[in-house]
């Protein structure tokens, strides 16, 4: 995959002209999306073996909304998240083989084997979590833009959360704030049409999320999350709007998760049939198509970034094994601001 630092900054420069998107995006969104999607698929061969514990959800289905996103914003902007965590940490720059490393809860991951899948975390990424309560982080992301805003930056703040998320207060305290104080915060709802089972339809009568944005008199739209271009298109607008002092922006980004909410969810609560539809708008087929279609990439190119990207997920659970569990004495580290914290240890 291109480095980071390099693809941010051609990014930047390339999408100010194009009308279209080239090879060189198509390619990373591709390289991406595979990279997640053979992560995910790994978690959750590892889950059933044992080797990852606790709660697990994966992002399967919904890899065009971190792939697209990437190529919106800049390296240096924030991201915070829900427990849905493990692709939109890679994405952002945090390696697959911390991430996976995380998943083992060993001292190598990206919180040192204390977060585990629900609680990925980079403060030099700018990737400030995953976050175990429904909604939490929604406030936390508003905070995040405050401060960048005191501090007189242009970063934005993306701020992601589930449908289900979307039923909170919170929500509404927080962009009621954002509006008033014109925060640098782009709020996305990743609308995968299911909270932990229950559908759109059976909790609200509003089916339109992004229509929750005109009681705040705040700029919404909603997004067809499987394809990256419109993902790219919609976020680039946004941030574009933070950077500006415009204020905030909410956008619905409708995907698609193909697995349940979580490893112990069979997701009986849809049809067969649903699923196979969403899966015929499969993002990754839909970039390779284009990439075959404009001879972007050969056959033997192609296989190559299969290659790497096997390669690389394989390396992450090598890394993840050889790893050491976290000592004993991490136990109460990185739980207080003073490293003299008085605390009870009898």
């Amino acid at each position: 995959m291109f480095g980071n630092k390099k693809f941010y900054i051609f990014a930047q420069i390339y999408k100010i002209v194009q009308t279209t998107f080239g090879k060189e995006t198509y390619l990373y969104w591709y390289e991406t999306m595979l990279l997640l999607r053979r992560f995910e698929e790994k978690a959750g061969q590892l889950y059933g073996m044992q080797k990852i514990r606790g709660f697990c959800h994966l992002y399967i289905g919904q890899e065009a909304v971190a792939a697209g996103m990437m190529t919106a914003i800049r390296e240096d902007d924030n991201m915070i998240t829900a427990y849905r965590d493990h692709g939109l940490a890679i994405a952002k720059g945090i390696p697959a083989k911390e991430c996976m490393a995380e998943l083992y809860g060993k001292a190598t991951g990206c919180t040192k084997g204390k977060g585990g899948s629900m609680h990925f975390f980079s403060k030099e990424k700018r990737f400030f979590g995953g976050h175990g309560i429904v909604g939490g982080q929604i406030g936390l992301g508003a905070g995040i833009a405050f401060a960048e805003q005191y501090h007189g930056t242009d970063r934005a703040t993306i701020c992601m959360f589930g449908d289900g998320a979307a039923r909170q207060g919170i929500l509404h305290e927080t962009m009621n704030m954002a509006v008033l104080w014109q925060l640098p915060v782009v709020f996305i709802c990743e609308n995968n049409y299911y909270a932990m089972g229950t559908s759109v339809e059976r909790t609200s009568k509003v089916l339109d999320i992004y229509r929750m944005a005109d009681a705040f008199d705040m700029p919404g739209d909603s997004v067809d999350g499987m394809s990256c271009e419109e993902v790219h298109k919609a976020i680039e607008r946004a941030v574009k709007r933070a950077r500006e002092s415009g204020g905030p922006t909410f956008l619905e980004i409708k995907t698609y998760r193909y697995r349940g909410h979580s490893m112990s969810d069979p997701a009986k609560y849809r049809t067969k049939e649903e699923l196979e539809d969403f899966k015929e708008k499969d993002p990754i087929n839909h970039v390779l198509k284009v990439i075959k279609e404009n001879n972007y990439a050969t056959e033997e190119q192609i296989e190559q970034i299969n290659e790497k990207v096997k390669t690389e997920v394989a390396e992450a659970v090598q890394f993840a094994e050889d790893s050491p569990l976290p000592n004993d004495d991490e136990l109460y580290k990185d739980i207080y601001a003073e490293a003299d914290y008085p605390f009870i240890t009898d």
